[in-house]
């Protein structure tokens, strides 16, 4: 059991009524990819230093266990009681909530808030979002993925006439909104958010490739893949990946 800064152990609060469709699925780790989200958030979280971060979304604990193993207090919030059980020894404390429904009640404010890949599955994300940014402290900081619903081949599939749910990636089945950059811009300002930085991470070649296949030449291509992606957002960005404080007022 993870025992705090505070020594005090690691508690899980759960709701009967939480659940989620995708309780039975683990939440796939992006942390090989130097591009991904994942590795993305992981650069930008820095070092914990007994820093507060409260992970929304924390599926079982992907991101969690390295912000603990960079000195943060990590409190997480899963909706699947199944994945907060497996997640909960990676951090101080999980609560187990449905997001769709009254938020819960968090302990003191927070130095961190990370989304990591929740937003687009939530009904309200505003509501959410602007919810637990209550709890962030002043000076905190914000990040936060979504998928990019632009993205070239979602693009040619409606050049096609297709609209192709699937059980991962941009259209992932159990996705609720969809998110286009300058929809993403905007819904950081509505929140009272001042983005400081948008990065757009490419498609996943690593996870989409076999690993039969994978060797030098595949990472060579995920790297111009990378290039790209970075030149043209818009078009070919899988993710993107926002850091941001709260807006100061004059």
């Amino acid at each position: 059991m993870f025992m705090g800064n505070s020594g005090q152990p690691n508690k899980t609060r759960p709701s009967a009524d939480a659940y989620y469709p995708t309780a039975r699925l683990t939440y796939q780790s992006k942390l090989e990819d130097p591009y991904s989200s994942h590795s993305v958030i992981l650069a930008r979280v820095g070092e914990g230093k007994g820093r507060r971060l409260l992970d929304v979304g924390s599926a079982q604990g992907v991101l969690a266990q390295k912000f603990t193993e960079r000195g943060f207090e990590v409190t997480c919030v899963e909706g699947s009681a199944e994945l907060a059980a497996l997640g909960k020894d990676k951090c101080h404390e999980m609560i187990v909530a449905d997001l769709d429904k009254p938020l819960p009640q968090l302990n003191g404010q927070f130095d961190v808030i990370v989304y990591g890949d929740i937003l687009e599955h939530l009904r309200n994300p505003m509501e959410v979002f602007t919810g637990f940014n209550r709890s962030l402290r002043p000076e905190g900081q914000v990040i936060v993925s979504v998928p990019n619903v632009t993205h070239l081949w979602v693009r040619l599939n409606l050049l096609l006439g297709r609209f192709d749910y699937a059980d991962r990636g941009i259209l992932d089945r159990t996705h609720l909104r969809f998110f286009a950059l300058s929809w993403f811009k905007r819904f950081l300002s509505d929140a009272g958010l001042e983005w400081e930085e948008i990065i757009a991470t490419p498609a996943p070649l690593l996870l989409v490739v076999p690993p039969r296949y994978h060797g030098g030449w595949l990472r060579a291509l995920h790297s111009v893949n990378a290039a790209v992606t970075k030149c043209w957002k818009t078009m070919f960005a899988f993710q993107f990946v926002a850091v941001a404080r709260p807006r100061k007022t004059s």
